[in-house]
């Protein structure tokens, strides 16, 4: 893979193996200034011990790391100053208020108070969460914490920002926000590297890379992905969706059933399967709303390829 010069991350052929475990195998990409690249994969899949690689505070078994120009393995502490790591439990201090940990992570950075503070009431109200600027830490929800480790995060202006699954078990709106604050570093030229347990939330990344056993299986745009979708996707909307789901996953041609809101969605082999399948449900009496072919999600690839890689594996 060609890394361009312009890259603020670039990793090369890194490994980790913990014991017998294949954690990471040998996973190389690349992130531009300004571009939002999402890690995704299930539980396992090694995201987050990448993560702790980048941010050096884990040390790969082998490969190289490069973040804004810098070597992490050969200087890591010349590099954490021009990078931000947000883990899944960021480190606040609950008996601090909101403005009291923004100035306990600028001073680590050695800030000046007029950068900082001026910074902070910019991304405090992105939030929206300047009303709440003197509440301790600790009284916050969970969604406002995560918004307030990413202000903290951020004061120091880094130019790589790592995020593992920051929006986990946080409510809608907070999660909206929260990436409300990541379109506006944009701008400002931020390469940004997010692991997510959400697949919706992969479809708002610039590029995605897919992980499987610590393995990448794909890299590209969410649009360039779907063109990966062996097969078609249909979508059934019915009055019980999960009868729906044990009834369609027996017929020909079905290679995965989802169970996606008031509908499922359908893998099959090949587009015409849905007369087949429409002809199936109506001979048996099932009351279906509708049946159409569509577009599929970052999810339902997903769920396809560990699909087809399983069968692969089982020949």
């Amino acid at each position: 893979m060609d890394t361009p010069a312009t890259a603020k991350i670039a990793v090369s052929s890194l490994h980790k193996r913990f014991g017998a475990l294949q954690a990471v195998a040998d996973l190389s990409f690349f992130v531009q200034p300004g571009e939002i690249f999402g890690l995704v994969g299930p539980d396992g899949a090694g995201k987050t011990t990448t993560l702790r690689m980048l941010a050096g505070v884990m040390r790969p078994d082998a490969g190289k790391i490069v973040i804004d120009g810098i070597d992490v393995l050969a200087l890591p502490e010349p590099a954490k100053r021009h990078v931000s790591y947000m883990p899944q439990r960021f480190g606040l201090y609950e008996d601090l208020t909101v403005d009291e940990n923004i100035r306990f992570y600028a001073d680590l950075f050695e800030m000046p108070a007029q950068v900082w503070r001026a910074r902070a009431d910019s991304m405090l109200a992105a939030a929206d969460m300047t009303p709440f600027r003197h509440r301790l830490a600790g009284l916050l929800s969970g969604g406002m914490k995560q918004k307030l480790g990413l202000v903290c995060s951020l004061v120091h202006t880094p130019k790589v920002l790592l995020l593992d699954e920051p929006t986990t078990g946080v409510d809608p709106v907070s999660r909206r926000e929260f990436w409300q604050i990541l379109y506006s570093l944009r701008a400002e030229g931020v390469a940004m590297l997010i692991s997510t347990a959400y697949l919706d939330e992969a479809e708002r990344c610039d590029r995605l890379a897919l992980l499987h056993q610590g393995a990448m299986m794909y890299c590209d745009t969410p649009a360039g992905l779907k063109a990966h979708m062996p097969g078609a996707m249909l979508e059934i909307i019915a009055t019980d969706p999960r009868q729906l789901l044990e009834l369609v996953r027996t017929l020909a041609g079905v290679q995965g059933v989802l169970l996606v809101g008031i509908g499922i969605h359908v893998h099959v082999d090949a587009p015409q399967r849905l007369e087949q399948i429409e002809a199936v449900l109506a001979n048996q009496g099932f009351a279906v709303t509708s049946i159409a072919l569509v577009e599929p999600t970052i999810e339902d690839l997903f769920v396809a390829l560990l699909e087809q890689s399983s069968t692969k594996e089982h020949v």
